[in-house]
């Protein structure tokens, strides 16, 4: 350390910018994404990070089936073996005359082998209009926001090899209770004590098993400051939760959320994702008289201003620790180009879970695909299916003119450094490997850096046609990168 200072102190002395000292961050061979500001020390002129958008796809469900209702909604899905499950909300709402009677909530059931083509099939489980005939796995007050998942805890007894949470809405206060399933269709109460109680469930509440702390999570609705926020607890047994905590932003001042749609994300199971419905609440102005549906919209408003008035949208926000988030201000889902239906309180809602699927371009690279409700409040309620690149939520971007940056002093295991990253034809990345003190190594300076072009989920980086890094694992270093038109979206150092 005290060689370093010295080193320092000789580079001010010469007039030269000193680098900023940090304890070296231990990234092993861990795939690391460009989702915060995490691992970079600096930016170069013109370099930022960059939140993309997904592509809407085909509609993958609706909600045509004479239980379906008008606003169905806090969809779950998971990759169980070679099946895919989904699970969501149904109910009807009569808020105009044409609309078919009210029912009470049901939680349905669907299913795929492909992610894309879903199927509902007919359990036999609960009575709509005296007929078994349907997909409904839980009717009562507890189906509001059922929300299931598959238990990898180790510990986990074959009756309880899938769980859920519901909110329970009845009378005597609001309580979150959690359920149990052999098969995730045969449903029964984990106990009939709620397990968190006092809180403002109306909205989809999720739980789930954590591998890297060996805990469960929920996360959950309630109001933080007087706005609707998002809260989370932890548990080693699933009945027994800790004092629930309010999720911490930076970077924007505060908004108002409903679901959260927070997991691990799989390729990095370092990093949190969330994806949270901004609802967004105005007084009646002029330019609601120009949003789709206004006959329908004005019928709302007087049942409640809100419901006509209030509009969704879907963000991203990540985080290190699963209680400090980095929060986009900016939209990740719009609610799009005006049409018959859209612009709703309600819609852009997005379906817990991601999935890789096959790029519809014959021989790309798989995309992430996962889905978003529209059309609230609508006999045409429908679910969407959107795709976007692997690790794409957000990249490192330069423009043409130029730019890059450097990372914190970093220590590494593998053998080559595999980057994620798109560029223009014009464009490329450039990397060099320099010491904890910012000095470029022999052998990996930009000048000996092969131009990197392309668009690819996984290419080693090379330095005059070598890609062996191996002769720096374990030691100090920074990387730099000098990019000129390009994205970066991940990167690791692979054995």
């Amino acid at each position: 350390m005290r060689r370093f200072y010295v080193l320092c102190l000789g580079l001010v002395l010469l007039g030269m910018t000193a680098v900023t000292w940090a304890e070296p961050l231990d990234i092993g061979s861990r795939r690391e994404l460009m989702v915060d500001d995490y691992l970079i020390d600096r930016f170069e002129d013109g370099t930022r990070l960059e939140l993309h958008h997904p592509t809407a796809r085909e509609v993958v469900l609706k909600h045509d089936r004479p239980w379906s209702g008008n606003n169905g909604s806090y969809y779950t899905a998971f990759k169980d073996g070679d099946l895919y499950r989904m699970y969501y909300l149904s109910y009807q709402v009569k808020s105009i005359p044409q609309d078919a009677p009210g029912h009470e909530m049901y939680a349905c059931y669907a299913e795929s082998t492909d992610g894309i083509h879903w199927k509902r099939p007919e359990l036999g489980l609960f009575q709509h209009n005296g007929s078994k005939k349907n997909n409904i796995i839980w009717v009562g007050p507890e189906a509001h926001d059922f929300t299931p998942f598959k238990d990898t805890n180790p510990d986990c007894k074959p009756d309880a090899k899938y769980k859920a949470v519901g909110f329970d809405y009845s009378s005597g206060g609001q309580k979150l209770r959690a359920f149990k399933s052999p098969d995730g269709i045969h449903w029964k109460k984990l106990q009939e004590k709620p397990i968190i109680i006092g809180y403002a469930f109306d909205s989809q509440n999720q739980a789930f098993w954590d591998p890297v702390e060996n805990q469960y999570r929920c996360y959950f609705r309630n109001g933080v400051n007087g706005l609707r926020g998002i809260l989370f607890a932890t548990s080693k047994d699933f009945v027994n939760w800790t004092a629930p905590q309010p999720l911490q932003y930076t970077g924007y001042p505060p908004e108002e959320f409903y679901i959260n749609v927070i997991s691990r994300y799989y390729r990095a199971p370092q990093i949190f994702v969330g994806f949270p419905t901004r609802y967004v609440e105005r007084k009646w102005l002029p330019s609601h008289n120009h949003l789709p549906d206004l006959k329908h919209r004005k019928i709302r408003s007087k049942q409640s201003l809100r419901h006509g008035t209030a509009v969704t949208d879907g963000t991203f926000m990540s985080s290190r620790d699963g209680l400090n988030f980095h929060r986009w201000g900016e939209a990740f889902i719009r609610p799009g180009p005006q049409r018959d239906g859209n612009w709703a309180y309600g819609d852009n809602y997005q379906c817990m879970g991601l999935f890789e699927t096959p790029s519809d371009r014959p021989g790309a690279e798989n995309e992430l695909s996962f889905y978003v409700d529209e059309n609230a409040w609508r006999p045409d309620h429908q679910l969407r299916r959107y795709t976007i690149r692997i690790d794409g939520f957000v990249s490192v971007n330069a423009p043409r003119s130029g730019g890059g940056f450097t990372t914190k002093p970093l220590l590494f295991d593998g053998k080559e450094l595999e980057m994620n990253f798109s560029s223009s034809a014009a464009g490329s990345i450039r990397v060099e490997i320099q010491d904890a003190a910012g000095k470029p190594i022999k052998g990996f300076t930009l000048a000996d850096a092969d131009e990197t072009f392309g668009d690819t989920l996984a290419r080693a980086a090379t330095w005059k046609g070598k890609t062996d890094v191996s002769s720096l694992a374990g030691k100090p270093v920074r990387l730099r990168l000098v990019m000129s038109d390009a994205d970066l979206y991940s990167f690791r150092f692979k054995k």
